[in-house]
């Protein structure tokens, strides 16, 4: 117990250990209660779906759902939702995922995730992704490489994405600058390489985190212009 005890009287001595010990009984009574393995989970409401910088949600509103079981050694598991605009809007994503993670100075996330779509089940694809981050000085970065392996529903191609992103909290205030440049190439860019980069803020408000940010994109198609054009996108979510 770090705090000291100021001896005046026998009393005040029993007094000052019990209201002092309290705090560290009740904090090792959470610890113990919360076990080797944790849950977390939340949900986003967006104005756009924005998937390294392309709408999926034809720039409609989509509701994001998540749910992350996590042990103390790393290991975690997850899945992950939202409504898409494809196939006349009747169509959800479901991202199922699962990996490794830890660190201190730098931390790492190496992991897998398969994407799921019920609708158009042909388009199921699985994507394995390692990640780095760290903190400098009042900045937070981190870098993403994420490789799909040729699989039938890629069309028998691979597809690569490598992608930086940061966060800098903006001094005396509960607002943070975040951005984010993305580089793809492979079967899902038809060959050509294709970049995305999105800059905006993030603010916390009565337990809930609100941002906005400016996504584009150079990748432009005959048969989805709208959804590659560049947007403002509002969140609004809430996580425990």
């Amino acid at each position: 117990m770090r705090n000291s005890i100021l001896k005046l009287a026998s009393i005040s001595i029993a007094i000052s250990a019990i209201a002092m010990s309290a705090p560290a009984f009740a904090q090792e009574a959470a610890e113990e209660a919360a076990g080797p393995v944790t849950l977390t989970g939340g949900v986003a409401l967006a104005s756009d779906y924005r998937f390294r910088g392309v709408s999926l949600s034809g720039k409609d509103f989509a509701v994001q759902p998540y749910l992350t079981v996590k042990h103390e050694s790393g290991l975690y598991v997850g899945a992950w939702g939202s409504n898409l605009s494809e196939n006349d809007g009747d169509d959800v994503e479901v991202d199922l995922y699962a990996g490794f993670s830890g660190g201190e100075a730098v931390t790492y996330d190496i992991g897998a995730t398969y994407y799921l779509y019920p609708g158009v089940s042909s388009f199921n694809y699985v994507e394995v992704t390692g990640k780095l981050g760290s903190t400098i000085g009042p900045a937070s970065v981190g870098l993403q490489l994420s490789y799909v392996p040729s699989q039938d529903n890629t069309g028998n191609n691979d597809n690569i994405y490598f992608g930086t992103n940061a966060s800098i909290a903006v001094p005396n205030s509960p607002i943070s600058i975040v951005g984010s440049v993305g580089m793809e190439d492979g079967a899902f860019t038809a060959g050509k390489e294709k970049l995305d980069w999105s800059l905006g803020l993030n603010t916390a408000v009565s337990g809930f985190t609100l941002g906005v940010s400016y996504v584009d994109t150079n990748r432009r198609t005959i048969f989805a212009p709208k959804d590659s054009s560049a947007g403002v996108v509002f969140t609004v979510s809430y996580g425990f």
